[in-house]
């Protein structure tokens, strides 16, 4: 059973970083994809960035694209979201996600996968970002 557990979220001002935190557990398959969702208040889930572990292949939405960063630490397990620059309108809570028979390359994706495509997900943390 695929577990997620989100930590790293908290009150941020405006301009400043914040780096969230993944760790997954529990694949059957050695290749898997992990999305980072937020949604805020009377809004849907938005995909915000992806990758792939089979090459390390990234998608990232063009709402965060150049502030926004997924990366792992394969080692642990580890998968992880660089905000930096936030702004009010980041606030929303963030979710893990993953797509456990996911193993293609997002290096060709023009599209985030759809929600729908991921099928476990974390508890989800709170990013604020407020002055």
């Amino acid at each position: 059973q695929v577990q997620l557990v989100e930590s790293g979220g908290g009150l941020v001002q405006p301009g400043e970083s914040l780096t969230l935190s993944c760790v997954a557990s529990g694949f059957i398959l050695r290749y898997y994809a992990i999305g980072w969702f937020r949604q805020a208040p009377g809004k849907e889930r938005e995909g915000i960035s992806c990758i792939s572990t089979i090459d390390d292949s990234t998608y990232t939405a063009d709402s965060v694209k150049g502030r926004f960063t997924i990366s792992r630490d394969k080692s642990k397990n580890m998968f992880y979201l660089q905000m930096n620059n936030l702004k009010p309108e980041d606030t929303a809570i963030y979710y893990c996600a993953a797509d456990p028979h996911y193993s293609r390359s997002y290096s060709r994706a023009n599209s985030f996968p759809l929600v729908g495509d991921f099928s476990s997900w974390g508890q989800g943390t709170q990013v604020t970002v407020s002055s």
